[in-house]
């Protein structure tokens, strides 16, 4: 009889977890496995999540608030109850219309986000005023 590999299921509970502050304006919590990852991103309204791009697929579910999304020449308002997906590679970026709750779900997982290579998150950009 050929054994497995014993694999440790993993149990999380997100309001347990510690937010990771990356701007004033947005937030995260990260949960990864070895092959895909999902996040809770936080954004104020007026946060941008400048132009950038990745080798995951992205999956974004809104929960709460809205998101205006530009990739492929097009701009997409994506909110709460709506999913984009983003194809591997594709430059795309997005500027929070509220304050809004997004998971994001990434496959391969997003190296740069682990080792906090993310600068370009880390610099605060808004979209003008908030309220």
């Amino acid at each position: 009889m050929r054994m497995l590999p014993c694999l440790a299921m993993e149990h999380y509970t997100w309001d347990e977890m510690p937010t990771e502050v990356m701007s004033e304006c947005i937030g995260r919590k990260i949960i990864t496995g070895d092959k895909a990852m999902v996040a809770q991103v936080f954004l104020k309204k007026g946060a941008v999540v400048p132009e950038h791009f990745h080798e995951s697929e992205q999956i974004t579910y809104i929960l709460q608030g809205a998101l205006k999304f530009e990739l492929e020449g097009k701009e997409v308002v994506v909110g709460a109850g709506q999913v984009l997906r983003i194809p591997s590679n594709v430059p795309h970026r997005a500027v929070a219309l509220e304050d809004t709750l997004d998971l994001d779900i990434f496959s391969p997982i997003r190296h740069d986000w682990i080792t906090k290579d993310d600068a370009y998150l880390r610099r605060g950009e808004t979209d003008g005023p908030r309220a």
